[in-house]
């Protein structure tokens, strides 16, 4: 933790992973962060109970921060949020699409009230979009987006990256456009109105297939743990164990060619030459 946010208040109506991520990071920066849960609390609580008792994903993303129960159909409650985002300086949340407008908190609503406010509203497709106010989980982002499509292996079929990458990735992007609006604030003494969509934000991770296929013709293959630009690189079986190898630039082939393998002549093979030529002769140069 460190001192780069103290004396920052965030307000955070959050739930789940994605903005409870982004709010870790600002508490691990040194902001105070207030979340705000109803009754029952964050459902995140509720998805295992491996951490002594307590939910893995809970305990992982909350640390840090005060939590608040609030019922926001309570005028009271309501009220006392109100008081909260007068003295705020950031107002995360990731509620279903349209929820704080219809309770007098809307982004556009509170810049207008409170012009130093950053506000950041995370949901699961973009604003103006046909699915907006669809319900979004990481899986169906990971689908959706193609990212499940290029992962995996081709015996496998599509799978779901290990860990929730879409909540995640979108989580530490509106960190990053949160740390921009504090510098844009410190210049300009205005407030930002962020806005971020998990679609969006695993799609923008999508790019380098995107071009792949855009421009070279190629499918992006399902290679496991092998790269679809970079060889050798991937599991290799040895006589008695295997070995993880990741080689990117000839330098390092050579390394690995002459010294490792102690092999001249793979060392000066002209197909290996450069690393397009050995993505090209893969089946080759892995076999």
């Amino acid at each position: 933790m460190t001192d780069a946010l103290e004396g920052i208040l965030v307000v955070a109506l959050e739930q789940a992973v994605a903005a409870p991520v982004a709010s870790c990071r600002l508490a691990d920066a040194g902001a105070r962060i207030i979340k705000l849960e109803r009754a029952e609390g964050d459902f995140s609580r509720g998805y295992d109970d491996y951490a002594e008792g307590l939910s893995s994903y809970f305990v992982w993303i909350n640390r840090g921060k005060e939590s608040c129960r609030v019922d926001l159909k309570n005028p009271g409650d309501l009220a006392l949020v109100e008081a909260m985002l007068s003295e705020a300086d950031v107002f995360i949340q990731n509620l279903a699409p349209g929820a704080t407008g219809r309770l007098g908190i809307g982004s556009a609503e509170l810049r207008q009230r409170y012009p130093k406010l950053i506000t950041c509203d995370i949901s699961g497709y973009a604003p103006g979009t046909p699915h907006y106010t669809r319900k979004a989980y990481d899986l169906l982002i990971q689908a959706e987006a193609g990212l499940s499509a290029i992962t995996g292996s081709e015996s496998s079929g599509p799978m779901r990256i290990g860990v929730s990458i879409a909540d995640i990735a979108t989580g530490n992007a509106a960190y990053a456009a949160i740390l921009e609006a504090l510098l844009r604030r410190a210049r300009t003494g205005q407030g930002s109105q962020i806005q971020l969509s998990l679609f969006d934000t695993v799609a923008d991770l999508m790019n380098v297939p995107y071009l792949t296929r855009r421009y070279g013709g190629i499918e992006p293959p399902k290679l496991g743990l092998a790269h679809p630009s970079i060889a050798p690189y991937g599991v290799f079986r040895l006589a008695d164990a295997e070995v993880l190898l990741a080689v990117q630039s000839e330098p390092e082939w050579r390394i690995l060619a002459r010294d490792v393998l102690r092999d001249d002549a793979l060392a000066d093979d002209p197909r290996f030459a450069t690393n397009v030529l050995r993505v090209r002769n893969r089946a080759v140069l892995d076999a």
